[in-house]
């Protein structure tokens, strides 16, 4: 079998895999399940996502007891490694397997290597102590922007720091331009690229197990061990987190069941995933959020959050890492939304969206049905769930639908939110939690996916070294909170 993007085989792991695919591409969408599309006229899945309608959650607050607000940017930062569909749209038909997928289906972080120092030297410092190594930041520069009028506007002063790398009209250069999209985004983007430049600093000062390193070998041990580290947190952080610990323990021991490419196939991400199950966070994103110790809650789509696209401008959009994770230095943080059938108001009526659809839960819906996803008690059948558990979340589900009408099934997104609400996660065997994260649909779909991009790719630490731990390697990242806040800049005070 080819060794390609991820395509390397791991004893015992598609043992366990008895769910047959049709022939995939790493470069496209596929499916999980081959089962009949569910049809909801298009006026019923927009009366179920409406602003008011009985997925609107108000501008209040229900947050989780144990989810730091962190995990879910973090979350969208890890979609924008795996996933980009540029080609689909919300009113016609879309196959999953002709969809291209502009990102690579690995967790290799090409959002902040780009093609890498040969490909993509724009990304990175051709002066200083790494030449060619170390990716650059606004503290490389300055950045400006174009006014309304044509005119260049310069940064305001002592913001570059905290900034990323800008051309001259203030667009940022970086692997992907999404991770621009908004400024909580953005200073993660920058916390990550941070979080490379430390560990370049770190070999070059102490080395590693007593081994040297130097140009390009620095490089490639640098982005070796920020890979690492990175899969580390998703498999031992996020993932807990998402889906509970007893659901990626299980997977890990046991094996992947439906997320199974075959070994002509290389790894992809199933349409299942894409569509429905990971876009579990919007569920979980707050109206406002404080990223500064002292300072002001803010909306997360207001002006000061909510704009991207454009040079920091306010000191008062610097994110704080330790307000949003935990870390040594706190460990009360902010805490998500709970996941439930319920957003916050702004995302029913997304303020840049200024022509078409601008629910995102109305998007969501429709894009659910473009791409002919089956219903949510289709997938729950064919996982083998009990007949009792899904005629719950079915009843649930029509019952908060109210007067829209679900009786030919249940949207896949729709039905992954509801099982979140009415069973939850699987923290510990049979204890379920509800609303701290997905239900056992929405786990098995998410962690599979996740788990099986990494155990396929052979550049990961649980394809070349399973052996390996984070502390043993001298940079000792286990958290995001550690990771975000690896030989950091203070945040502005």
């Amino acid at each position: 079998m080819a060794h390609h993007h991820g395509m390397n085989e791991l004893e015992g792991m598609p043992a366990f895999c008895h769910y047959g695919h049709e022939h995939q591409r790493g470069d496209r969408f596929g499916r999980m399940f081959n089962l009949a599309p569910l049809y909801t006229p298009a006026e019923e899945l927009r009366s179920l996502g409406a602003p008011g309608g009985p997925m609107d959650g108000g501008t209040g607050t229900d947050r989780t007891d144990s989810v730091p607000v962190g995990q879910i940017f973090f979350g969208q930062f890890v979609d924008h490694d795996i996933t980009l569909d540029v080609t689909s749209s919300l009113s016609g038909v879309s196959s999953a397997g002709e969809t291209p997928n502009v990102r690579t289906p690995t967790l290799d972080l090409d959002s902040i290597y780009g093609g890498g120092p040969e490909s993509t030297p724009f990304l990175y410092r051709q002066a200083g102590r790494f030449p060619g190594a170390e990716l650059l930041t606004g503290a490389h520069g300055t950045a400006a922007s174009i006014d309304d009028n044509g005119s260049t506007v310069p940064q305001p002063p002592g913001l570059a720091q905290y900034d990323l790398w800008r051309s001259p009209d203030g667009t940022a250069v970086i692997g992907d331009p999404r991770n621009d999209e908004n400024r909580v985004i953005s200073q993660m983007q920058l916390a990550m690229i941070r979080f490379h430049n430390g560990i370049l600093q770190t070999l070059a000062d102490e080395g590693l197990h007593g081994e040297t390193f130097e140009g390009e070998e620095l490089f490639e041990e640098a982005q070796k061990l920020a890979r690492w580290h990175y899969q580390w947190v998703i498999l031992h952080e996020f993932l807990p987190h998402m889906c509970g610990e007893a659901m990626v323990s299980r997977i890990l021991g046991n094996g992947r069941q439906f997320y199974c490419p075959s070994a002509k196939d290389l790894p992809f991400i199933p349409i299942e995933f894409a569509v429905a199950a990971y876009r579990f966070g919007h569920s979980m994103i707050p109206q406002k959020v404080q990223i500064q110790k002292n300072g002001s809650s803010l909306e997360v789509f207001g002006r000061t959050l909510g704009r991207g696209f454009t040079p920091l401008d306010n000191t008062d959009a610097v994110v704080d890492w330790h307000e949003l994770t935990e870390t040594e230095e706190n460990r009360v943080v902010q805490m998500a939304e709970k996941l439930d059938r319920a957003l916050a108001s702004d995302l029913l009526d997304l303020p840049f969206i200024q022509t078409g659809e601008s629910s995102l839960a109305t998007r969501n819906l429709l894009r659910g049905q473009a791409f002919m996803l089956p219903s949510g008690e289709q997938v729950a059948r064919a996982m083998g769930r009990d007949e009792t558990e899904i005629e719950q979340i079915s009843d649930a589900a029509q019952s908060i639908a109210s007067d829209v009408d679900l009786s030919s099934g249940t949207p896949l997104w729709f039905y992954l939110l509801v099982e979140a609400e009415q069973i939850g996660r699987e923290q510990e065997e049979n204890v379920f939690q509800e609303g701290e994260g997905l239900g056992p649909v929405g786990a098995r779909i998410v962690g599979e996916t996740i788990v099986g991009l990494i155990e396929l790719d052979p550049r990961s630490f649980l394809a070349r070294d399973r052996s390996w731990n984070p502390v043993s390697d001298g940079i000792g990242v286990q958290t995001l909170g550690e990771m975000l806040t690896f030989k950091q800049v203070p945040a502005h005070a």
